[in-house]
């Protein structure tokens, strides 16, 4: 383990090898955190969290990263995220599983392995994030959805609770139900960014006629719409969610 200051670590928690730790980290009592893990400044880390374990992937070695088998390719939590107690987050297979800057995962949620999780993101009590899958930034997933390995959560999107994410959702997408069901746009999401309060009206126009093109936020000088734009159009293997009655969440 190496440190650039003097993190707050219980001593019931195990930290092995290959985990290097910044400023200010907090990591609670019975956590368990396993290399190859970078952490950075500010971090939470609650109890009784499970962090580094191998990928539960068949074809590979569950190697005993506490004795210095650091055989896999990392986890990585960005700085301010919070990772509270019973989370559990594997190791990435071809690339690190990564956690963004100031992300909040909530109690007993879960992360396989080659996961990314946007910054700013929100990922509820009992989610479970599938092999693979992806998570915008500033998306916010309710309690206990399930996102299937290889499928994607556009930034700014909502996931209703209990929501089976088995296709592709959308930037600023309101989806929910079982089946999902893009139900309109996360007006939140855009007033947050400084987006004017018509462009969510137009956008849950566009979805509402099975339009995903996202031009209606054509023109938006923003980061992360631009962003949020630019990954939509360049997403490989997309099969967007199916579109349901419309709706803007207010």
């Amino acid at each position: 383990m190496t440190s650039t200051a003097s993190p707050e670590i219980h001593p019931t928690a195990v930290v092995g090898p290959g985990v290097e730790i910044g400023e200010r980290v907090s990591i609670g009592p019975h956590a368990t955190v396993l290399g190859p893990c970078r952490i950075g400044d500010d971090v939470f880390i609650g109890s009784s969290a499970s962090i580094g374990g191998p990928p539960e992937v068949s074809s590979l070695r569950q190697n005993r990263a506490w004795t210095g088998d650091l055989d896999h390719a990392g986890v990585i939590i960005e700085s301010g995220a919070v990772i509270r107690d019973l989370v559990v987050i594997h190791q990435g297979s071809v690339r690190p599983t990564r956690v963004g800057a100031g992300a909040w995962l909530l109690n007993m949620s879960y992360l396989a392995h080659d996961v990314s999780v946007g910054a700013g993101a929100v990922i509820s009590a009992g989610v479970r994030l599938g092999g693979h899958s992806f998570v915008g930034d500033g998306a916010n997933l309710g309690m206990n959805v399930a996102v299937h390995q290889r499928r994607s959560v556009g930034h700014g999107a909502m996931v209703g609770m209990g929501t089976p994410v088995s296709r592709d959702v959308p930037p600023f997408a309101l989806v929910y139900g079982t089946p999902p069901r893009l139900r309109g746009v996360n007006a939140v999401a855009l007033k947050r960014l400084g987006v004017d309060e018509g462009v969510a009206g137009e956008l849950a126009a566009e979805y509402s006629a099975g339009d995903l093109s996202l031009d209606a936020l054509e023109g938006v000088d923003v980061d992360l719409v631009l962003a949020a734009r630019r990954w939509w159009s360049e997403l490989p293997d997309l099969r967007a969610v199916r579109v349901g009655a419309a709706e803007v969440a207010q």
